[in-house]
């Protein structure tokens, strides 16, 4: 006797051992497979052979590397190796480390830079790392480009006149910040016997010609005639001064106190100030509890009009939101710390990064991503660069928890729950776990 189709499907149903209803009996398997799940993930994660440098999955995936390869940097780049499955397309390099320029050294000494010629996705930022001796001077000089700087070890001394002949003469310490707007003149001196800082300017191909100016140079390639009747001085006067100019260049020992050379048309103060004091100000912690975040822009920074500035300190495991800016590219700079950022291009196009000290990226305009801490120990120091007038972001959570509920759950097939407890506040640094690592 054939089984009719009805009871088929009541079977289908209804467990009838226990006459417990489908839903329940889903859930239950559910729950089991969840279990069985968490089981089998040590078993997993042992087959993935990332940490050893290897592109192999968790699944088998993969085959080890038999030919030349530079270990460290598959070690310092899982995810180079196809670490994150959520990876897909192409996705240009967005990454560049210091440690990969030529370093150019002097006498007082040294620079190393990153432009567009090292990473093409850099529209709007160039950088460098300069370091300065004690008493050691970057001469004088101006650019076709603003410049931004950002104090990380030593004590410095910046001067600079303006087109009205106001001028500035400031001593700068760790965490403060300079911005010369386009074709000002100015230079830097070290006062501590070691000082470095990070360099900035708001156009990525600035080693192209016509872009810096240094003061000898110039005067070395004018006729010594015109320099004379210009300064009111014989010709034999600048006879001295060196054909190639010395970039950086070994000083005298500065006084200790700063002492600013009197303009009769005044001092560059206030809103005009060149310089920001970062390290006298108050930082508070950033909403979601996971570090701090200090804004330095034209808000608070009123002259540094085409460069926006973040100095972000994020705690073991934490993690920047996911999120995008409207405004710019953002470039960033690793000061301290390990990190992995997932860049988003629309079209399913997206690429995992990871980042050590001394690394530099770019986002291009409008990309989503975020930024994790994966050290289980220490914090993430990092700082951002924005060609723009102020540093601008849209928080993924906050736009889903300010759209309509039932559109954000019909749109990502989400319990309508868990939108109604999205966070309505940015969580810009969202307090982490010591898992990140992994």
């Amino acid at each position: 006797m054939k089984v009719p189709v009805v009871v088929l499907l009541l079977v289908g149903i209804f467990d009838c051992s226990s006459a417990i209803p489908a839903g329940r009996a889903l859930a239950r398997d559910s729950e089991t497979a969840v279990a069985a799940n968490k089981q089998l993930r040590p078993a997993l994660d042992k087959r993935q052979k990332f940490s050893q440098g290897q592109p192999i999955n968790a699944k088998g995936n993969g085959a080890p590397i038999a030919g030349g390869t530079n270990k460290q940097l598959d070690l310092q780049n899982p995810d180079n190796l196809g670490a994150q499955s959520t990876d897909n397309g192409v996705v240009p390099n967005l990454k560049w480390s210091f440690s990969d320029s030529k370093t150019r050294l002097f006498p007082g000494g040294w620079v190393r830079e990153q432009v567009i010629t090292d990473l093409p996705a850099s529209h709007d930022i160039a950088a460098a790392q300069q370091h300065l001796t004690k008493g050691a001077l970057r001469e004088l000089h101006w650019h076709r480009v603003a410049e931004w700087g950002y104090v990380y070890e030593g004590l410095v001394r910046v001067s600079a006149v303006d087109e009205h002949g106001e001028n500035q003469v400031d001593d700068l310490q760790v965490g403060d910040i300079w911005y010369f707007p386009k074709g000002q003149a100015h230079t830097i001196q070290g006062l501590d016997n070691d000082n470095e800082y990070l360099l900035a300017f708001d156009d990525g191909n600035f080693d192209a010609t016509g872009t810096t100016f240094n003061v000898d140079d110039w005067i070395a390639h004018t006729p010594p005639s015109v320099v004379a009747k210009n300064f009111g001085v014989n010709e034999s006067v600048f006879k001295p001064v060196p054909s190639q100019d010395p970039y950086i260049l070994k000083g005298s020992d500065p006084p200790k106190a700063n002492t600013t050379t009197p303009s009769p048309y005044g001092k560059l103060t206030g809103n005009s100030s060149y310089t920001y004091h970062l390290s006298q100000q108050k930082i508070a912690p950033a909403p979601g509890g996971g570090g701090t975040i200090a804004i330095v822009d034209s808000r608070n920074f009123p002259i540094s009009t085409t460069i926006a500035a973040a100095v972000v300190t994020l705690e073991p495991g934490g993690l920047r939101e996911l999120h995008w800016h409207p405004n710019a590219e953002e470039w960033l700079y690793f000061h301290r710390g390990t990190a992995r950022a997932t860049v988003f291009l629309g079209g399913a196009i997206a690429r995992t990064f990871d980042f050590t000290a001394g690394d530099t990226a770019v986002f291009p305009d409008n990309s989503g991503h975020y930024v994790e801490n994966t050290s289980p120990t220490d914090q993430l120091v990092w700082i951002e660069l924005y060609k723009s007038d102020r540093v601008a972001d849209i928080s993924l959570t906050q736009w889903l928890a300010l759209t309509p509920p039932d559109i954000v759950a019909s749109t990502l097939k989400v319990p309508l729950s868990v939108v109604k407890g999205l966070k309505t506040e940015k969580q810009l640094l969202i307090k982490g776990t010591t898992k990140a690592g992994k």
